[in-house]
């Protein structure tokens, strides 16, 4: 069995609060990713002769979660549990992992690292570890797919998890490392936000998305206007929208793009309340792809709460931090092409840095 890569990376964006016409907007949490909202750690693992790899998400306690799901093609473990009339209110942990449905389970490995640390849905003498998941398309992005009689992903989730810290690293790593888009290398991002009643928003994401990041062909991001701090490069938006920009591409298989997407707060939150936070995540995918939640995508938003803040007013503070939530993925999936390195092998998708980082280096 080969032995999983668990790398980590520390991504710093100073604390700073925006101020317009008197009023206070949102504060940039310290690292600018998901572990910004308290009990959140992240630890990737990686296969890298396989060139795929898995993502956990680890709650220091069990955290109120829902999903929403918009792609045509979604492979998914224990969601069903996730919508509000079910029993369950809340997870443990989530993975995402590369490897299609090979990588489910990855969720198993998570779970059993869980385990042993008498984490779980309490069942008389029994305790039972809940972690959803997604995965991704990448057993077409190269590498050795031959890895014998059973898929190396239940380890990895166990490695993902025993390496979660609040500090990771971003692009070409985890989940990430085999994800494509139609034209660039993609791979994990994240970005952080606070609303202005005090709540944390963060937002991981894995890109494999079967549609494009940037405006036609770049350097732009769909992402630009909600860019902080030129955390994606500071490029804007073109002067002009090039008569190619919104020409249907797409990488034209089906089950081989999805784009995974985990938005975190300190909230206090319903299982409802929850569901209409990932709903409105999925808008901050729909401003950053191009295409996106086509029938050959299988997009995933799972919400989670770990209720250490309560909500000011329950209509209008779900609303602004559902808004935030749809800012940040859409900065998430920038970060992820933007940080994203190409794969060694041959016929690998270019990434972001490769085509235009040497013409903005003069």
């Amino acid at each position: 069995m080969r032995r999983a890569a668990v790398r980590m990376q520390a991504t710093q964006l100073g604390h700073r609060t925006e101020v317009i016409g008197g009023d206070r907007l949102q504060t940039m949490p310290s690292r600018n990713l998901i572990t910004d909202v308290a009990g959140v750690r992240v630890g990737h693992a990686e296969d890298t002769r396989a060139a795929t790899g898995v993502t956990a998400i680890v709650f220091d306690e069990p955290a109120v979660a829902s999903i929403d799901v918009r792609g045509g093609g979604p492979g998914t473990r224990e969601t069903d549990l996730l919508e509000p009339a079910m029993t369950v209110e809340r997870i443990d942990a989530l993975a995402l992992s590369g490897g299609s449905a090979f990588g489910l389970e990855a969720g198993g490995g998570v779970q059993a690292w869980l385990r042993e640390r008498g984490r779980g849905f309490k069942v008389r003498t029994a305790r039972v570890p809940i972690v959803p998941g997604a995965i991704l398309f990448d057993l077409l992005a190269g590498g050795d797919k031959n890895w014998g009689r059973f898929a190396p992903y239940r380890d990895l989730g166990y490695a993902a998890a025993a390496g979660a810290t609040p500090e990771f690293s971003l692009g070409s790593t985890g989940a990430g490392l085999g994800a494509t888009t139609v034209n660039l290398k993609g791979g994990i991002g994240s970005a952080s936000a606070t609303t202005s009643d005090g709540l944390v928003v963060g937002a991981l994401v894995a890109v494999n998305a079967a549609g494009s990041v940037v405006v036609g062909d770049g350097p732009w991001f769909w992402a630009a206007p909600f860019e902080r701090e030129a955390e994606f490069g500071g490029r804007g938006l073109p002067p002009s929208f090039p008569p190619e920009a919104l020409r249907f591409r797409t990488k034209g298989g089906e089950r081989q793009s999805t784009t995974l997407a985990v938005v975190a707060t300190d909230a206090t939150l319903t299982k409802a309340q929850a569901k209409r936070l990932a709903v409105m995540a999925q808008t901050g995918l729909a401003r950053a792809i191009y295409p996106v939640h086509t029938p050959l995508d299988g997009d995933v938003v799972f919400a989670a709460a770990t209720g250490r803040k309560q909500l000011a007013e329950p209509l209008i503070g779900l609303s602004e931090l559902g808004s935030t939530a749809a800012n940040v993925v859409s900065r998430a999936v920038a970060r992820a092409v933007y940080e994203a390195k190409a794969l060694p092998f041959p016929g690998a998708l270019p990434s972001w840095r490769d085509r235009f980082a040497p013409q903005f280096s003069h």
